[in-house]
């Protein structure tokens, strides 16, 4: 079985150090999507949640979320992003919201974790700001798409 990084000899944890490692482009995609009811998608496209303009929040959510990564994911290292893109993109055939979020950065250890954390916290912005008219909506489908950059070299979800 493989060694956890992030484990110590004894098992505590421990964040790994990256210091000796040469910094790499890196760049991570990852997505997932907002199931909600269609009055609901209709009141988000229509500009009718009492909130606001619920997908420019969220954007900038899942934007402010990547760079703060670090805060919220236990041993994740600060990282100098370079580029943050969040694109929320509804979906009548869901009915629903799909997200997507791409990081950059040249550094020492990817950057799976904030787009990640980029398109969860996304999610979660649109269900806050819509759900009190749909406290039934779902959050689902979260997942890397694609990284690349480091030694485990590249991975695209087939």
């Amino acid at each position: 079985m493989a060694r956890l990084s992030h484990l110590d000899k004894e098992g505590r944890p421990r964040m790994v150090d990256v210091g000796a490692k040469e910094p790499t482009r890196r760049e991570a995609v990852a997505s997932g999507c907002v199931l909600m009811k269609e009055h609901t998608l209709e009141a988000v496209l229509e500009g009718q949640v009492p909130k606001g303009n619920v997908l420019l929040v969220a954007q900038l959510a899942g934007i402010q979320a990547a760079k703060k990564t670090w805060e919220f994911i236990p041993l994740c290292h600060p990282l100098a992003l370079t580029s943050i893109q969040v694109s929320l993109e509804p979906d009548k055939s869901l009915p629903g919201i799909r997200i997507e979020a791409r990081v950059q950065a040249v550094d020492r250890t990817g950057v799976e974790m904030e787009a990640l954390t980029a398109v969860s916290v996304a999610a979660l912005t649109l269900y806050d700001m819509c759900k009190a008219i749909d406290k039934g909506m779902v959050l689902s489908e979260i997942r890397l798409e694609f990284k690349s950059g480091g030694k485990s070299g590249t991975y695209r979800r087939s």
